[in-house]
């Protein structure tokens, strides 16, 4: 799976002012991704606000994603969810087609062992018709998978390739990247540490900030796969407190600030999620023009 090397994109939903999906603003944030140089695109992952999505604007958004795209990066699609039974009737129902692998979160809500969560993925790897990505992010969902769950399932199930490890610590990544099969691959989902865990052996990121800045959070990542440590690490810290900030009021309402700031999309966003406050824009704006100049 050389085409998640690098780093993708967990792309934004924008809204109009009625909240009604803009889907010329959509592909403008498309371009804008491909334009800046990422190697692939995330549709219907954290970011795109899944959950206040009717299934009907999911398949707009997908059909979009992938007309738009036309071929030119690598395509992965969000399918997951707190109900093994449901999650398999949509990796069978669901248009997948220009698709490239498949992105399913932990289970929320249901807080399942570790055997539960085993299970879960067992189900999914068999019934699913592209290679997938796990999806680990324990500050949303409420469990998280152990690296010892991950091995198991990496080293059982050929078609689960990588994990998206967004804990925000650490040592959980090099656990897995000290003992996973050669070709399974951890990228990172977590902004502020993409860079280390690429230097420890990841093989990128799935990243929010790269909504806004595609182009030196790439590069970043790029240098860090070529082990330029010290370009890479002179534009993470360029980027630090905006990788923070975007994250202050939640997410991807501080991201969407960022992208209406730069003239991309708007900033609107659904309850029961609420648009960054003025105070957050200002900052956001003023931290911009400090990356600019």
């Amino acid at each position: 799976m050389n085409s998640l090397l690098g780093t993708g994109v967990a792309i934004v939903t924008p809204f109009k002012a009625n909240l009604e999906i803009d889907v010329e603003a959509l592909r403008k944030v498309i371009d804008y991704c491909i334009g800046g140089g990422v190697e692939y695109l995330v549709s219907l992952g954290t970011t795109s606000e899944k959950p206040t999505l009717s299934k009907e604007e999911q398949e707009l958004i997908n059909q979009t994603v992938t007309k738009h795209n036309g071929g030119r990066v690598p395509l992965v699609i969000g399918i997951g969810g707190n109900n093994t039974k449901a999650v398999i009737e949509k990796l069978n129902t669901v248009d997948i087609s220009g698709f490239s692998a498949i992105l399913s979160v932990t289970p929320s809500y249901n807080r399942p062992t570790q055997k539960g969560l085993y299970k879960h993925f067992e189900q999914v790897a068999l019934s699913s018709p592209l290679p997938i990505i796990l999806y680990n992010v324990p500050s949303r969902t409420g469990c998280s998978l152990l690296p010892e769950t991950v091995l198991e399932l990496a080293s059982k199930f050929d078609n689960i390739v990588a994990i998206k490890e967004a804990t925000g610590k650490i040592e959980i990544g090099m656990k897995i990247l000290r003992d996973k099969p050669k070709d399974f691959m951890l990228i990172s989902g977590d902004d502020t540490m993409s860079l280390p865990l690429t230097l420890s052996g990841g093989s990128g990121a799935i990243s929010v900030i790269a909504n806004g800045l595609p182009r030196a959070f790439s590069d970043m990542i790029r240098l860090a796969l070529e082990r330029k440590v010290d370009s890479a690490y002179s534009i993470q810290y360029k980027l630090l407190e905006l990788m923070s900030q975007i994250f202050e009021e939640g997410n991807p309402a501080g991201v969407k600030a960022l992208l209406e700031i730069m003239g991309i999309c708007s900033s609107k966003v659904r309850l029961p999620l609420a648009e960054a406050s003025d105070h957050l824009k200002i900052k956001i704006k003023k931290e911009l023009c400090s990356i600019k100049s």
